[in-house]
């Protein structure tokens, strides 16, 4: 491909919006550009890394067996409120009507739409098991997108499924999934850590995540270095130590003039986080006002507060008002004396003693409060952010908290989505069985940023060869002044389309300085420079992007690379 001709362009200056490297970098190299907020543009050069990636998930699943077809974007809604989901899933799912006034759905992932097509084809035992996957533009309507193609809202996805007879088939299929995830990400180039998580709207009765570490990641991975346990902190569960038994006291009321935080309280009080009881206010989707108490030394875990109270929807921040009307005080609150709210307490807070808890009037903190005896709670369970240095729930030693990435992730969705679609299937014993499914998922874009968040320098991207856009980037020096400078970039460019190794050939008429920065800044593999100083050294300068290592190879010996017949350094087709 001629630069000349390539529909792109670089920028020398970082887009003022952008938060991450892979997001300055995809756009200063003319990779994508944005329609609105979470849309992009895939140019040319990023359409051909989409497709690099996407070829590389695509042999890892048909290695295992899965079998490629596709499922529609849109969805008639009434195959997500046989599912449930229609009405669970909250803001982000896309709904719409057709122009006959018929609900319909922009899909966010296809569970459903699979369940149907087993009710349709899958008979008997005989044709299970099944694995099924397509690639299918998706849509999420986040609140917030942000980092370029890390949290979009339209995105193109991998999902796959598998369809098995029992328990014991989907054991297989989803490990089977998990080590294709394995081989996808090392091909990509990405080392990942498989934690577990939470099954948030999928459902299903085990999940695991692919994360990438990454300062910048929304994330948070609870580790242990000692025994290599790895979890989202949505749902790790560490231990927490008992406290040292009290007597229970007299609750007594004590002035706090403008103790508003419990850093303030703590302080003004003269005691330790760990003595006073937080409150968080929340409502969740079918309307439930709901208040939350951790000890002060923890935060609330809205992931776990969300399964605890089954809260249909997700939560969103309760407003004064709705505090208000429940009898608590903002920033004074507690459950003593409140009403019309559903009450979670954490169970460490339940096992603590004579704490500190707002006396729901502004100013006014009760002494020695008991979860039990001053209030009774709807739920007590663990609602809790594990923290740096909890013990390891496996080993016993110290966690450590990462930030990561999600690049994939894998769900034991059992017979849900089977069951709603009616998909069965006659077993060897002569009864009807439900299709136990699996759910397996990886969002194309976020894993192309992924990579240059994982290869890059100051310069720009630096592509592993297996998704690089092109296999070289060849730059021409002097060609309007030099005819065999001209002729040889010429003639490689022409040898390496007739040999299925097509590079980058850039012969357009600027300074050697604006060449070489592009080369670096869009970051194929090799760059090779055919100018006058190549040729009096006898051949063509090659450059390897990833270390910056050069040396001058003989004409012959670079044809050769270019037509793949081996040698020190590989071209790949």
């Amino acid at each position: 491909m001629r630069l000349s001709q390539l529909f792109f362009t670089t920028l020398r200056d970082d887009p003022a919006d952008a938060e991450m490297v892979s997001h300055r970098l995809l756009v200063r190299g003319g990779y994508v550009r944005q329609l609105g907020s979470g849309i992009y543009s895939l140019l040319p050069l990023g359409f051909r890394v989409n497709k690099r990636v996407e070829q590389i998930i695509r042999e890892e699943m048909d290695r295992i067996g899965c079998q490629e077809i596709e499922m529609p974007v849109v969805h008639p809604a009434d195959v997500w409120r046989a599912s449930g989901r229609y009405d669970a899933v909250g803001p982000e799912l896309g709904r719409f009507k057709d122009r006959n006034g018929r609900d319909m759905v922009l899909a966010m992932t296809h569970e459903e739409v699979v369940g149907l097509l087993l009710a349709d084809v899958i008979k008997s035992y005989r044709q299970l098991p099944v694995q099924l996957y397509h690639f299918q533009t998706k849509w999420r309507d986040e609140p917030r997108a942000r980092g370029g193609l890390i949290r979009v809202r339209e995105f193109v996805m991998k999902d796959a499924y598998s369809c098995d007879r029992d328990d014991e088939g989907l054991e297989t299929s989803y490990w089977a999934q998990h080590g294709a995830y394995v081989r996808i990400f090392e091909r990509l180039g990405l080392e990942t850590i498989a934690v577990s998580s939470d099954v948030g709207m999928m459902g299903g009765s085990q999940a695991h995540e692919f994360m990438v570490l990454n300062p910048a990641g929304e994330d948070v991975l609870v580790i242990c270095e000692a025994c290599g346990y790895a979890a989202n902190r949505q749902v790790a569960v560490v231990p927490k130590s008992d406290p040292e038994p009290e007597d229970a006291l007299a609750l007594e009321e004590v002035a706090t003039p403008g103790t508003t935080t419990i850093a303030s309280l703590a302080e003004f009080l003269g005691i330790g986080p760990e003595r006073t009881a937080k409150a968080a206010f929340f409502v969740a989707g079918d309307g439930r006002l709901i208040t939350a108490i951790v000890r002060g030394d923890y935060d609330v875990n809205e992931t776990k507060l969300v399964n605890a109270t089954k809260a249909t929807g997700g939560l969103r921040p309760a407003t004064l008002e709705e505090i208000k009307a429940a009898g608590m005080e903002p920033g004074y609150g507690s459950p003593i004396g409140a009403h019309d709210t559903v009450v979670v307490v954490d169970d460490l807070v339940a096992r603590s003693p004579n704490l500190v808890a707002g006396a729901n009037r502004e100013g006014y903190h009760y002494r020695n409060v008991n979860v039990g005896r001053d209030f009774t709670p709807d739920v007590a369970t663990d609602i809790t952010n594990a923290q740096e240095g909890d013990p390891c729930p496996q080993c016993g030693m110290a966690v450590i908290l990462r930030n990561g990435i999600e690049v994939g992730n894998i769900f034991k969705l059992g017979t849900k989505y089977a069951d709603a679609a009616g998909a069965t299937y006659l077993g060897e014993d002569g009864r009807e069985h439900p299709i136990v499914m699996g759910s397996y998922g990886i969002g194309v874009g976020r894993n192309v940023a992924c990579i240059v968040e994982a290869h890059h320098d100051d310069k720009g991207i630096i592509w592993p060869a297996e998704v690089a856009p092109y296999a070289a980037h060849l730059v021409a020096i002097g060609a309007a002044r030099d005819p065999q400078v001209a002729e040889l970039a010429d003639r490689l460019h022409e040898l390496s389309i007739e040999a299925g190794r097509e590079i980058l050939y850039d012969d357009r008429d600027e300074s050697p300085g604006v060449k070489f920065t592009d080369a670096e800044l869009l970051g194929m593999p090799w760059i090779l420079t055919v100018s006058p100083r190549s040729l009096a050294a006898g051949g063509v300068e090659v450059t390897e992007r990833a270390t910056g290592e050069r040396s001058t190879r003989p004409i012959a010996e670079v044809e050769a690379l270019l037509r793949g017949e081996g040698g020190e350094v590989v071209i790949p087709a």
